[in-house]
C-alpha cells in the first residue's frame, strides 16, 4: 500500500501486528452493530501485506498493512440496507465514501468503501458470491495504510 503522503519519509503509524487485528476485529463487529447483522466468526480471514511505494519499492523494516475480513450471512434482500445505513454513519463520523452502489437488478447486492480523513484507514462491505454456484455473503473489511511496528526503525528513502 502506499503512503499517501508525498513525503516519503513521513513517521508512519506504529502498531503491532496483534493489536491491528484487534482493531480489525472490533471495527467490523462495530460495523456489524451498527447495521443489526451478525458476523459469522469462523469465516474471520486475516492477510498482512507489504506496504509497496510509487516506484515499487518495498522497505525492509518491518512496515506493513492489513487487510482483514469477515462473512455475514444477512440475507441478500438487506444488503442494501446494511450500505445505506453504514453510508450514513460513517460519513457523520468524518469517513469519505470512495464508492458506494445498489445493484437492484442483480439480486439486490451492494457496495459500500469509505476512507477515514485523518487516519487513511479504509473500511468496506459488500456482497460477494455468485448466488449460482457460492452462496452470496454479505463481507464485512477493512485496509489499514502502512503501519510499522512498535521499535523498528522506519527506513528512509
Amino acid at each position: 500500500m502506499s503512503q499517501s503522503d508525498d513525503n516519503v519519509n513521513a513517521p508512519l503509524p506504529r502498531l503491532a501486528k496483534d493489536a491491528a487485528v484487534k482493531w480489525a476485529e472490533d471495527y467490523t463487529a462495530y460495523m456489524a452493530r451498527l447495521t443489526e447483522v451478525e458476523l459469522t466468526p469462523s469465516t474471520a480471514r486475516t492477510n498482512f501485506e507489504e506496504c509497496v511505494g510509487k516506484d515499487d519499492e518495498v522497505a525492509g523494516d518491518g512496515r506493513y498493512s492489513l487487510f482483514y475480513y469477515v462473512y455475514s450471512d444477512a440475507p441478500v434482500t438487506e444488503h442494501s440496507r446494511v450500505v445505506r445505513t453504514l453510508r450514513r454513519e460513517l460519513t457523520g463520523q468524518g469517513y469519505e465514501v470512495t464508492s458506494y452502489r445498489e445493484f437492484r437488478s442483480a439480486g439486490r447486492a451492494a457496495v459500500f468503501s469509505a476512507r477515514d480523513k485523518e487516519s487513511s484507514y479504509r473500511v468496506m462491505a459488500d456482497t460477494v458470491g455468485s448466488g449460482k454456484t457460492k452462496p452470496q455473503r454479505l463481507s464485512f473489511s477493512v485496509r489499514t495504510p502502512c503501519l510499522l511496528p512498535p521499535g523498528a526503525t522506519q527506513q528512509q528513502f
